[in-house]
């Protein structure tokens, strides 16, 4: 076969097929003229070839370099064409496994977010990874997240947002063990507390439980009455009926029309911290003030909010600093429920704990006492209803101890 020395008479060449230019180097034209470099050897009875680049790019010196590279590598007894593949298969796995701590973040996300009780938890994870995370390490590999990485996103909030610091170590680790899972990382986790970060971060001074601030029950009856002053406050009237039914501010906040029917309302599994379905009794007082409020025939949200969906939790903590209450948060009114409950009626514990919507006792205990104790709960909440009613600032005597 001719040999082509230049590249100019292959230039001149313009039909279809393949052109030698020494060392097993070729030149070949396709249909519609494309040009490429190849490599052609053979092993044995069979004929093999490897693509060496376009034309456009590959120069003939840089071609031929390559070929009798590859000639070099035929007469030390190795393959070129299985060399190459296995370069390929290796580059081609560390592109799949090269993924950045913010993918794996992602997809750890989604794969675990069907598990967790609505949406809060997603919201909570994306906010923290979002602001203490990404900024640091999202956009390195997964695979060479190491301590001086983990340290530098934990050290600068450890002191001065320890729980927020702790929470994030915590989702850190989690991502990590997720990925050595699926294979994108390898050796021990550098997040991990016990026998790591245990020895190099500092440990938090416990002060004891900090529970959120709540209104004490005998404030109750005079806040209410100037809470019903605000007779068009949309806000009022949720944190109203979130004292009246003792529930959390986030489910008087989203409450659904189609959740409630006549004198009871049932919350579903997926709005309850249990996961459990929880009814709720609703006072003489809780009915009138749904039926007070305006509905919309096709609103689904009982407090709608000016922007669509339902209203916002911050709501109601922005309502008590207009009224003057810096400290107290709408949760601690259940904490009031409870207080009163317990000092000032002679219903068993169990019964106010299921007021509150909490699980009582053990798993045997709950086996045997399948009721919901419903009508007791009734006869409590009206009570407690009734309590709140009575504006103790005006003399109003209320009895030390009602009978269950």
């Amino acid at each position: 076969m001719r040999q082509y020395p230049s590249w100019k008479d292959l230039q001149r060449i313009t039909k279809r097929g393949r052109y030698s230019c020494g060392h097993g180097c070729y030149m070949q034209i396709a249909e519609g003229g494309t040009r490429a470099w190849l490599f052609r050897y053979r092993k044995g009875d069979k004929g093999y070839h490897i693509g060496l680049g376009s034309c456009d790019y590959v120069t003939l010196a840089e071609a031929r370099e390559k070929s009798i590279e590859y000639r070099r590598m035929l007469a030390a007894g190795r393959d070129p064409l299985t060399e190459k593949r296995a370069e390929n298969r290796q580059k081609l796995l560390v592109a799949v496994h090269a993924k950045t701590f913010r993918e794996c973040a992602t997809a750890y996300i989604a794969a675990h977010e069907s598990g967790w009780r609505g949406d809060h938890s997603r919201r909570q994870w994306v906010q923290s990874l979002e602001k203490h995370v990404f900024p640091k390490i999202g956009s390195l590999s997964v695979a060479d997240i190491d301590l001086p990485c983990v340290l530098s996103v934990v050290e600068p909030i450890w002191t001065t947002v320890p729980e927020t610091a702790r929470r994030v170590r915590n989702r850190i680790e989690l991502v990590l063990d997720w990925a050595t899972a699926r294979g994108l990382r390898r050796g021990d986790n550098p997040a991990r507390w016990k026998g790591l970060l245990e020895s190099l971060l500092p440990q938090r001074k416990s002060s004891g439980v900090k529970h959120l601030a709540a209104m004490k029950y005998a404030d109750a009856p005079a806040f209410m009455a100037r809470l019903r002053q605000k007779r068009d406050d949309l806000a009022a009237r949720a944190l109203e009926l979130q004292i009246l039914t003792g529930v959390r501010p986030g489910q008087a906040c989203e409450a659904r029309w189609a959740e409630i029917s006549s004198d009871v309302w049932t919350l579903p599994p997926e709005r309850t911290k249990n996961g459990r379905e929880h009814r709720i009794p609703l006072s003489h007082e809780a009915q009138e003030l749904l039926a007070s409020l305006p509905r919309v025939d096709d609103g689904e949200y009982v407090f709608p909010g000016p922007r669509g969906g339902s209203m916002k939790i911050r709501s109601s903590l922005r309502l008590l600093r207009q009224m003057g209450l810096d400290d107290e948060v709408s949760h601690g009114f259940r904490s009031a429920f409870s207080d009163w409950a317990h000092e000032r009626t002679a219903y068993p514990p169990h019964v106010i704990e299921q007021a509150l919507g909490h699980v009582v006792g053990t798993a045997v205990e709950r086996a045997y006492r399948r009721t919901d104790l419903f009508e007791q709960r009734r006869r409590l909440m009206q009570q407690w209803a009734e309590f709140c009613g009575t504006d103790r600032s005006h003399g109003h005597v209320v009895p030390l101890r009602t009978s269950a």
